[in-house]
Order: C-alpha cells, then structure tokens, then sequence
C-alpha cells in the first residue's frame, strides 16, 4: 500500500489499520475466530471513519 500520511495523526491511523489488516491474516489461518475477525473489521472500519475524517478536516484547512 502507497501512502502518505498527512499528519501524525494520520501516520498512526495508518499504522494501527495496517495492524489490524495483518491480524485478520492471520486469524483467517486459524479455525473459530470469525467473531473476532469481525470484530477487528469494525474497528478498522471506525478506525477508517476517524481517518476520513482527519483528512476531510486536512482539506477544509487547506482551501481557507
């Protein structure tokens, strides 16, 4: 994955979703732990939501 992240902020967004996606690798090895791939899927999700967010606040600042 190519990236660069804006700010620190963002640079742990990233990091922490990569974690997450190397996780469910993992997991998807190992037999029972659908709930809690699922479960990581939200969070990455959520994780994604505050990185939207971080970057849409990012642009808002740059165009003023």
């Amino acid at each position: 994955m190519a990236y660069e992240p804006g700010t620190s902020e963002c640079r742990i967004l990233i990091d922490c979703k990569a974690q997450i996606e190397l996780m469910l690798l993992n997991l998807a090895k190992l037999e029972n732990t659908d709930h809690i791939r699922q479960q990581l899927v939200a969070v990455h999700n959520q994780l994604e939501g505050l990185h939207d967010l971080r970057r849409a606040k990012r642009q808002g600042l740059m165009a003023v």
